[in-house]
């Protein structure tokens, strides 16, 4: 097998397990917060919400420099750290005795993790050119595959583990990946340190400077447009069924929805974005995404939304791997980790700042108006990127090699 087909085969587990992990937190952490003795609603939905967003923060504010650290020292060095970092961290949760040690692990965990970007960068940087949107493509499902899953894992293992005992299953899962990073991925050498000194310089001398910070905001937008809506969709469910007595059961099939059909799609649309264009692909994306949040808000019933669901995680399946396929095509493999540590940065700033505008917009207006927000935020955004990014690529692909830095980075 070549090298870098067996690297996206050991990010893809590792980037699986650990989504899995991190997202199992989700329905265990608002009922670990009573176990610890906090037991009045209110106070437990106000420290679920700064446990689990602050660790989003947190990894915001350090993506980038451990994006500098591993153009330094390596992209294999970084999932190491990351992986490593978060099973000792995430297994520590498990010992805790009062809410405020629960949430200086969450703190903790936000400084170390950052495997999935870690990976994303290594596939990027490993891959040949004309097969990176198939890899990222790729990737990306083993992301969200154990995104769905990992909440699923960690109802039930409370049930036959218990409560702490769940966060030592997570930390041997991501001890697994650790593992398996270590034995398995391999990475072509770098170059030398000091070639990867003096970013701003090396900024200065890309040929299109506006194409990253368009891909920045594109990503922030896609996240906060996400999670605006999935923060309030049992509500919104809730709504549309009122006597309906599985509500919860239906929530998670139309949260998954889009899940599983990212799953099915980002490979597929991975490789048509190879063949035609990742730029075009994205600009399609963008549109079809924000045409299909409206007839959410228009729903009569819970599977017509479950149905628009399915078609929104078929566009936005396309979004993240065309963004980075552009990113990898636009940066030198120099200062590749920092570019996707800010895109990443991006990422970790929308979802969280999508979970309180949307809940901030649902209560002043109804849920309706979030729909309605959100699709003219992506749509402003696909208008944005068709002015600064499609016009251009679609007359010439600016591909940055590696020669850009050669010989004139050493003297700053």
């Amino acid at each position: 097998m070549e090298m870098w087909k067996r690297n996206l085969f050991i990010c893809w587990l590792g980037a699986f397990a650990t989504a899995s992990a991190l997202s199992q937190v989700a329905p265990v952490l608002p009922l670990y917060i009573d176990h610890l003795g906090v037991h009045d609603t209110a106070d437990i939905e106000m420290w679920s919400g700064i446990a689990f967003g602050s660790t989003t923060l947190v990894l915001a504010i350090f993506s980038p420099l451990w994006g500098k650290l591993a153009d330094t020292y390596g992209r294999k060095a970084m999932l190491l750290r990351a992986s490593l970092g978060m099973s000792v961290v995430i297994s520590c949760t498990g010992f805790v005795q009062n809410v405020y040690q629960l949430v200086g692990l969450r703190l903790l965990l936000g400084t170390i993790a950052g495997f999935n970007s870690g990976a994303v960068t290594l596939i990027a940087t490993q891959t040949p050119k004309e097969r990176a949107g198939w890899a990222l493509g790729t990737l990306s499902t083993g992301v969200v595959g154990g995104t769905l899953l990992g909440p699923l894992l960690g109802g039930y293992m409370v049930e036959i583990l218990g409560f702490r005992n769940v966060f030592f299953a997570m930390g041997a899962l991501l001890l697994i990946a650790f593992m398996l990073t270590l034995c398995f991925v391999r990475e072509k050498p770098l170059h030398k340190p000091e070639a990867v000194l003096g970013f701003q310089a090396i900024w200065q001398r890309l040929p299109d400077k506006h194409l990253l910070v368009s891909m920045f905001v594109t990503t922030f937008m896609l996240q906060l447009a996400l999670f605006s809506i999935e923060p309030i969709i049992t509500v919104y469910v809730k709504v549309l069924s009122p006597e309906n007595e599985h509500i919860a059961l239906l929530s998670g099939m139309i949260f998954a929805a889009s899940g599983i059909a990212g799953i099915l799609a980002a490979p597929w649309l991975g490789k048509l974005s190879d063949r035609i264009g990742a730029h075009k692909v994205m600009l399609a994306a963008l549109v079809l995404a924000g045409c299909l949040f409206v007839p959410q808000a228009l729903v009569e019933n819970e599977w017509q939304l479950l149905g628009l669901r399915f078609l929104l995680g078929l566009a936005t399946a396309a979004l993240l791997p065309s963004i980075n396929t552009l990113l990898k095509k636009s940066t030198p493999d120099a200062v590749a980790g920092r570019v996707f540590g800010y895109n990443q940065s991006a990422q970790f700033l929308g979802t969280f700042s999508g979970a309180i505008v949307g809940g901030q917009i649902a209560a002043r207006f109804g849920i309706a108006y979030v729909f309605f927000v959100t699709s003219a935020l992506l749509l402003l955004n696909a208008a944005w990127v068709y002015c600064n990014v499609f016009r251009k690529l679609n007359q010439k692909l600016p591909i940055v090699e590696d020669s850009l830095l050669a010989g004139r980075v050493r003297q700053f």
